[in-house]
């Protein structure tokens, strides 16, 4: 089943795939297919890109550089950067904090961090899971005192992803410690330079250390740095985290794993030697994620048309990180499944002899695999996700 664009929409989508085929640059888009880690040079190269082209932030204002794109051409958008592994702007400054500063900040804090986000100068990065506060955080317990006209930061946040090529993190602290969980909190804005912050690296199974401890002691952070009121920091959290999930269905990206399933599927045979796809338990779970991905994708093209009729999304979005991790981890688990032995990692024993990936496609799957058993955890567990529809969307 394809999904129709209007002629409108499909000439922008002709114009965005041709100027990501000229202009992603091709060791980027190797590393990025075959789920190589990305430094913060590779990071800031691609946004710069994109900055200089003027779209890497079509969810802006376009009075602040926003493309004014309609809601349709930056879902085409998100899903052509995918099936040309193009690499992802990191959500954390583009996103998610400049999202906040639009909505809660000062014309003062718009003026000072907005141009320096779009252009790419600062590294943002998100705080906000403590060791005893994932799911549940509000149950966070770094603080935040004020003292004058500076605010002493003392506490722990966990999982902290790429903080390690940090310069500036967004954080929720706990400004009153005697009102109730979620009305003691505030919004912080954090130089990650700042004496007293020490970041050390969590190396994850899939081989990578992309997440990070970020240690708080005696920091100080100016007090102009608060967003929005002081112990309001939990309407700006709900903010925040509804346009994290929006974007987590991930679409584009399960359309090229499936891709590369079907094409590997094709040519490889089991025991009996049969193709794959002529194995029938194993097409039947192959088809079984292609089903899931068209119904995930008509979801978000629905909720993009009431989008675009004006009603705003409630707790339904969460259907959309709930499925799409689903979904992201049925399709690294069949191509794990279709490469079988070769999908372990493979280098020369001899260590003068380059590294020549056999098959790109299988490069790195393991690691991949790995890292995506995490995607029902990040942004959201998915049981939280399943509360969230119980209550708000089912009222059960």
């Amino acid at each position: 089943m394809e999904f129709i664009d209007s002629t409108e929409d499909s000439a922008f989508r002709a114009q965005v795939r041709g100027w990501l085929r000229a202009n992603v640059p091709p060791e980027l888009a190797h590393k990025v297919a075959v789920g190589e880690e990305l430094m913060r040079d590779e990071h800031l190269r691609w946004h710069r890109l994109l900055a200089a082209q003027g779209w890497v932030a079509p969810t802006w204002p376009q009075e602040w550089g926003g493309t004014g794109w309609s809601l349709t051409q930056r879902f085409i958008f998100d899903e052509e950067c995918y099936l040309a592994s193009a690499p992802q702007i990191v959500a954390f400054g583009v996103l998610m904090c400049a999202q906040v500063l639009f909505k809660f900040g000062t014309e003062a804090q718009k003026q000072r961090f907005l141009p320096r986000i779009y252009r790419g100068d600062d590294f943002w990065v998100q705080g906000y899971s403590e060791p005893s506060a994932g799911s549940d955080l509000a149950g966070l317990k770094t603080t935040a005192v004020r003292q004058g006209d500076k605010y002493i930061v003392n506490g722990q946040k966990i999982w902290t992803s790429l903080a390690q090529h940090g310069d500036w993190i967004f954080c929720l602290v706990r400004t009153n410690p005697d009102a109730k969980k979620q009305e003691g909190i505030s919004f912080l804005l954090i130089d990650l330079k700042s004496p007293g912050i020490t970041v050390r690296p969590i190396d994850l199974m899939d081989g990578n250390a992309d997440a990070n401890e970020v240690f708080f002691d005696n920091v100080e952070v100016p007090a102009e740095n608060l967003v929005h009121e002081e112990n309001q920091g939990w309407t700006v959290a709900k903010h925040l985290l509804g346009h994290e999930r929006m974007n987590a269905g991930r679409i584009g990206l399960s359309k090229r794993f499936l891709a590369m399933l079907k094409q590997r599927a094709a040519i490889q045979t089991d025991g009996a030697g049969r193709r794959l796809l002529d194995v029938p338990r194993f097409r039947d779970r192959m088809t079984r994620a292609e089903v899931d991905l068209m119904a995930l994708e008509l979801t978000a093209r629905r909720f993009l048309n009431e989008l675009r009729s004006g009603r705003p999304l409630g707790a339904e979005v969460s259907m959309l990180k709930l499925k799409g991790t689903d979904i992201q981890q049925q399709l690294t688990e069949l191509l794990v499944q279709v490469y079988g032995p070769l999908a372990a990692p493979f280098r020369p024993t001899d260590a003068d002899t380059a590294f020549e990936p056999f098959d790109l496609a299988r490069a790195c799957l393991v690691s991949r695999y790995n890292f995506y058993r995490a995607a029902s955890i990040y942004a959201g567990s998915s049981e939280v996700q399943r509360n969230i529809l119980a209550k708000a969307t089912l009222g059960l």
